[in-house]
């Protein structure tokens, strides 16, 4: 058996077999054996008819392809070691010269790893926006804290107002007749947040503990039972409580509950400290993929259409797995987004086009730079991998794979290689675009049409993902 190869392109190759005839007229004669019991000859019963007499009634083709089958992956895999070959698709097999008592000979085209020219990946220069911490994320951060240490309060000297949380009896009805999922008893309401339909929570204001009231309410045309869309109702309500909620001061009382601070000196600016951190944390994931991304646009790839495919399907198994976690079906959220998942797949190529350009990147650096982990560094990453499944670290790494392991050393080789990339990379804060302003022109203007700018297909695909999640 031998084999040559030839390079056709950056990302594929050509294999080219000699399979001696002694070689194969053995796979021919497993063939047969492998098939005679399906074959029909008249005065023989199945599987006893001789190899010759099925070849002169039906040619001896009747047995190329199995025996084909036969020796492809021994020499296949022969030829893929030996020239080191990262296939990325199935082989194009082409067989020019095949016959019993004759060597056989074919090739294969195959679409492989593609070769990758990189360009400037040392120094790099780039725009970022640093994020800051502003007094409105303060507060925000604070007011979570304040909404946690809030207190109910039952409210029995006034009617409902905006902001209480009413318990309450409701029927509803269209046209008189009830409907179902309309009628509740001690259901809670919390009035100003929108949860019932547009104008149901707006007429309870006012209402006092006991009181009953007819609610005339409008169906919105885009609603989840088509039967109710759009339909004018009536809801008979009845108010059986009131409640309030008290938020706290904001002293070192209100520290000393929610924290472990005793004045709200301390107590706020440990929150200050916290934010700041968090920033410099997001500044850094900023750095480092606008770097990745410098040295992907400055690399030359011709990506071979396969791995951008294996990439989309991983993509789509990803989202199908975060939206079943949710209790959402794709098919629903295709359904829910008036999508196909043609559709969606085409919006997400960009992404994954983009996704194997940076690992190929990445890996041609590692490559060109000599870079491997030390023992250490896949430590440090199986030690943050157990941190982030909630496990002990020395329980999590006993249950490791060989391929498991293999996979987090490579994530420390990656992380080398950004880091190679940030030692010697530059941030430069990005300015903001001021648009420059003309004179207006002195002849009479023509009114033209502004389209509003769309945002990019897969932008709008991965927002709509993410609210059908949540």
């Amino acid at each position: 058996m031998s084999h040559t190869y030839e390079k056709l392109s950056s990302n594929k190759a050509k294999l080219t077999f000699v399979i001696p005839a002694e070689q194969f007229d053995e796979a021919m004669q497993k063939a047969y054996l492998k098939n005679r019991g399906r074959i029909n000859v008249p005065g023989f019963r199945k599987g006893k008819a001789p190899r010759s007499l099925i070849e002169r009634m039906y040619g001896e083709a009747i047995f190329y392809d199995d025996a084909l089958e036969l020796v492809f992956p021994e020499a296949y895999d022969a030829a893929i070691a030996e020239f080191d070959l990262k296939p990325v698709d199935r082989p194009e097999v082409n067989v020019d010269e095949i016959g019993a008592g004759q060597d056989l000979k074919f090739t294969c085209e195959v679409f492989v790893r593609p070769d990758v020219e990189l360009g400037q990946y040392k120094g790099l220069e780039v725009e970022v926006t640093k994020q800051t911490v502003t007094e409105d994320e303060i507060n925000a951060r604070i007011e979570q804290d304040r909404q946690k240490a809030a207190r109910t309060i039952d409210v029995d000297d006034r009617a409902v107002e905006e902001g209480d949380t009413v318990n309450l009896d409701y029927a509803g009805s269209v046209d008189g007749v009830a409907f179902q999922g309309g009628t509740a008893q001690g259901q809670t309401l919390k009035i100003g947040s929108h949860q019932f339909i547009p104008g149901f929570e707006e007429q309870m204001v006012g209402m006092a503990i006991g009181e009953e009231k007819d609610l005339n309410v409008t169906f919105p045309e885009q609603y989840h039972s088509e039967e109710l869309a759009g339909k004018a109702a009536v809801f008979h309500v009845k108010v059986n409580g009131i409640q309030k909620t008290e938020m706290p001061e904001l002293d070192d009382d209100f520290a000393a509950d929610v924290s472990d601070f005793d004045t709200f000196e301390a107590y706020k600016a440990n929150i200050v400290k916290e934010l700041e951190e968090r920033a410099e944390k997001n500044n850094d994931v900023t750095f480092e993929n606008a770097l990745v991304e410098k040295a992907v646009e400055n690399a030359t790839i011709d990506v071979p259409h396969a791995m951008i495919h294996e990439q989309l399907h991983y993509m789509m198994r990803e989202m199908e797995m975060r939206m079943a976690y949710q209790g959402l079906r794709m098919e629903d959220y295709l359904k829910y987004t008036g999508q196909t998942r043609e559709q969606l797949e085409g919006a997400y190529h960009g992404e994954a086009e983009k996704r194997v350009r940076i690992e190929l990147t990445l890996e041609a650096i590692r490559k060109a730079e000599a870079i491997e982990p030390t023992e250490d560094e896949i430590k440090v990453q199986i030690e943050e991998q157990a941190k982030r499944m909630g496990q002990e670290v020395e329980a999590f790494e006993k249950s490791l794979t060989d391929e498991q392991r293999a996979y987090l050393a490579d994530s420390a080789a990656v992380q080398k290689v950004v880091d190679l990339l940030k030692a010697e990379g530059k941030a430069v804060e990005k300015k903001e675009e001021v648009a420059e302003e003309k004179p207006a022109p002195k002849k009479k203007a023509t009114r033209t049409s502004k389209k509003k700018a769309e945002p990019k297909a897969e932008e709008a695909a991965e927002t709509k993902a993410e609210e059908a999640a949540e």
